[in-house]
């Protein structure tokens, strides 16, 4: 039964108290409120429209957004999907004094077409207990229905609106501005953060004037900065999406009415059929619509344009073996697809200096095929991207860089290591079990459990407005700002500094920046 209710501008939301597992006491949570109307029907494609005052029992997680279901997401027991998807959830400190907290708005990844606020793996109770903050996490539009370019169809009959996910993901910033300090937390310390898409989110959001105020600090883990996408690139999606289901590009109002299966279908069909005919290219991802988000994140934050708050940001080492792992499309790994990634790019922008395939695969000399091809899509997708942000962040604004680094024996006996998502069970204190977990059935515990301390009070430290250092832990290392060319933190058993850690690829790519149109 609710337990805990809270009166804020949003209306009246009734909470339960939860255990954290932590000595400092447990945790109040709040799920499923709504934060927008239903984005249904006429609303299907359009910015989000802010939900009226609710009363409300909160006790039980929002529907995640519609998706086809994947191996790799665990949505959580229970979860149903749903096109009226808008709601976040909330976790605070049951012992919090009366101190306003800090806050961390959590977007989630997945490619930007699976994943949900709900998965069991971002459950804040021991993030918020142990770190003394309030955790946000957030449901967003996905795939078809959040990431695909309809605008280039809007008439004043029928209009579209761009940059449908993210849109969503502002206007949750701007409840949580709202109405955060009715649940404890001080919404002028509000820390937007996110993994993998929802990195990208987070990146995108700092190229984005309309996001300014509306967070202070922000943290980007595995973000693939320059997947965003100019609109004769995105356009061209939206043009597939329509043949998929049977429309004309002059009968696109008719999308609206399209059955909901019908466009998780599409949705699927595009997630292969995009990066298949171009390598290294997202089917769904934000867009460059020259008005909220008015150039490509990638350029602006290498040449210090974004929004000057402070940033933690970085990659783990393996980042593509996962995808290779699992068949995935989305990653170019093999010598003809990387060889064909590089003919498009020199054909589609060839105003930009870029090197040649032969100059790049010099950082990766001594890699037999299988493991080369892996860098190179590890590298181009995650952490070269990273690395030009950081570089550039690093002149407006204090910047951390990181690389993650520790693989369990048995994710290393599988060949997948230091893998994309890895640091995220660590980062939340959620490892779970030998029998629950599959990345700790052949030990690694006692490591698994000094790194995920670290982590947390790096991440809470930064959250809470100081620099994320964990030096008072075993294993821990201080930290410093990053500089071009300057010291990363190498995240492992032990943590270390390692300086100038991307030499080589700095040195192979040259001043070249990867910005799609």
């Amino acid at each position: 039964m609710p337990d805990v209710v809270v009166q804020c501008p949003a209306g009246v939301f009734r909470g339960q108290n939860a255990i954290a597992g932590d000595p400092r006491g447990g945790v109040e949570v709040w799920k499923g409120i709504r934060y927008a109307l239903a984005p249904t029907g006429a609303r299907r494609w359009r910015a989000p429209e802010p939900a009226p005052a609710q009363d409300a029992d909160a006790i039980a997680f929002g529907p995640a957004a519609p998706q086809a279901p994947s191996p790799t997401i665990q949505l959580g027991d229970g979860t149903r999907i749903d096109e009226d998807c808008l709601s976040l959830n909330i976790w605070r400190p049951a012992r919090r004094g009366g101190e306003a907290l800090p806050v961390m708005v959590w977007v989630h990844g997945g490619a930007y077409a699976l994943g949900s606020s709900a998965q069991p793996l971002y459950d804040g109770s021991r993030l918020a207990a142990e770190q003394g903050v309030v955790i946000v996490s957030i449901n967003y539009r996905l795939g078809a229905l959040g990431f695909v370019e309809m605008s280039a169809y809007s008439t004043p009959e029928q209009p579209f609106d761009s940059n449908i996910g993210l849109r969503d993901v502002l206007l949750a910033l701007r409840w949580v501005q709202a109405n955060i300090a009715a649940f404890g937390g001080d919404p002028a310390r509000v820390t937007v953060a996110g993994e993998s898409a929802g990195a990208g989110i987070v990146t995108t959001l700092l190229a984005t004037p309309a996001a300014s105020g509306l967070f202070a600090r922000a943290i980007a883990e595995s973000s693939p900065v320059s997947s965003v996408y100019g609109i004769p690139r995105a356009t061209g999606v939206a043009e597939r999406l329509l043949a998929h289901l049977g429309l004309r590009p002059d009968a696109a109002a008719s999308a609206r009415d399209a059955p909901v299966e019908s466009i998780i279908a599409a949705t699927s069909a595009l997630f292969a059929e995009i990066p298949a005919s171009a390598p290294g290219t997202l089917a769904f991802a934000p867009a460059v619509d020259g008005d909220l988000v008015p150039e490509a994140p990638v350029n602006a934050l290498r040449a210090g344009r974004g929004l000057p708050v402070p940033l933690l940001i970085g990659t783990n080492r393996d980042e593509a073996s996962l995808f290779h792992f699992m068949r995935s499309p989305l990653m170019p790994v093999t010598d003809a697809e990387i060889m064909r990634m590089f003919t498009q790019l020199h054909a589609e922008r060839p105003e930009l200096a870029l090197p040649s395939v032969e100059q790049v695969l010099t950082a990766y000399r001594g890699l037999p095929p299988k493991r080369r091809g892996l860098a190179v899509a590890r590298d181009i997708a995650f952490r070269l991207p990273t690395l030009w942000a950081a570089e550039g962040h690093a002149q407006v604004a204090d910047t951390w860089l990181y690389r993650f680094d520790l693989a369990t024996p048995a994710l290393t006996l599988m060949g997948i290591g230091a893998t994309h998502g890895a640091e995220l069970p660590y980062v939340w204190g959620n490892l779970g079990t030998r029998h629950t977990n599959p990345a700790l059935r052949l030990g690694g515990r006692r490591a698994a459990e000094s790194a995920s301390a670290r982590l947390r009070a790096r991440w809470g430290s930064f959250i809470r407005g100081e620099a994320p250092d964990a030096t008072g832990l075993p294993g821990a290392a201080a930290w410093p700002t990053y500089r071009a060319a300057g010291p990363s933190l190498v995240i492992d058993r032990r943590d270390r500094l390692a300086d100038d850690l991307d030499a080589a690829l700095r040195r192979a790519w040259g001043d070249a920046t990867i910005a799609f149109s």
